[in-house]
């Protein structure tokens, strides 16, 4: 399974970006997909997950600014992201696991100006 994501870029502090992530095939609901960042040096965060019949899962960080949703029909993950802050700029991956099983987005880069 590849997946792809996209819609990041550059945005002013305050704005929004939505990004997309597209699995290659169907992935069964009991896989949990979500989105990650990292900044160089660091190791990569969690920034929200969504399991299907589960809460969504947000970083305290994001909680009330970003927003995470599945179309389970089509195999993709969104992460809305608003009210944006110079400290979300990172390289953001997109996730899918079950169990033991994982599969890993490209990255799209975020920045946000400040």
């Amino acid at each position: 399974v590849q997946l792809q994501a996209s819609g990041g870029g550059l945005v002013q502090a305050g704005g929004s970006l939505r990004l997309s992530c597209e699995a290659s095939r169907n992935i069964a609901r009991t896989y949990t997909m979500g989105w990650y960042r990292q900044l160089p040096g660091k190791e990569r965060e969690l920034v929200a997950s969504l399991s299907s019949g589960r809460l969504p899962n947000y970083a305290d960080s994001v909680k009330g600014r970003f927003t995470i949703s599945r179309d389970y029909a089509k195999s993709t993950v969104t992460l809305q992201m608003n009210s944006l802050k110079p400290e979300d700029t990172a390289v953001y991956h997109c996730k899918a696991n079950y169990r033991v099983i994982e599969y890993w987005g490209q990255g799209t880069q975020v920045t946000v100006s400040s």
